[in-house]
């Protein structure tokens, strides 16, 4: 039987309860824990002491702003969802690029391709756009 990769399994830099917290911070701004915790649409049997541990690890990772109120401690998400998503794809394209950067794109353009292939004319749009930047620098 072939050995499963490594990279096959990779799907998030955060845990499946860290991205629902964050899913729900996105959808909701700044909530306290106990909100988060029973506003969370989890199929899991979890506590809100473990809710309130993945947000001050969130919030040490800075992904999670903690604001303290006079009777509660409101956590709001650092970054934008978008913002979050861009984040993490530069570094894993950069990680990437060290190894093979035409593999990396040609990769790129085919899941692009098989996933919406609309979006093929909106990355030649943005690459014919930052040619142009870059030339205007020079």
């Amino acid at each position: 039987m072939p050995r499963k990769s490594r990279l096959a399994t990779y799907s998030s830099p955060l845990g499946p309860l860290e991205l629902e917290v964050m899913e729900f911070l996105w959808a909701s701004g700044a909530s306290s824990g106990r909100d988060v915790f029973s506003g969370m649409n989890s199929g899991r049997d979890i506590a809100l002491t473990t809710v309130l541990t993945v947000l001050e690890r969130l919030a040490k990772k800075g992904l999670v702003r903690k604001e303290k109120g006079a009777s509660l401690i409101a956590f709001s998400p650092a970054l934008s969802k978008e913002e979050f998503a861009r984040t993490v794809s530069q570094d894993v394209f950069k990680g990437i690029l060290g190894i093979s950067s035409s593999g990396l794109l040609a990769s790129f353009v085919d899941t692009l391709a098989a996933s919406d292939p609309g979006e093929l004319e909106k990355l030649s749009a943005l690459i014919e756009s930052k040619k142009k930047e870059l030339e205007a620098k020079k």
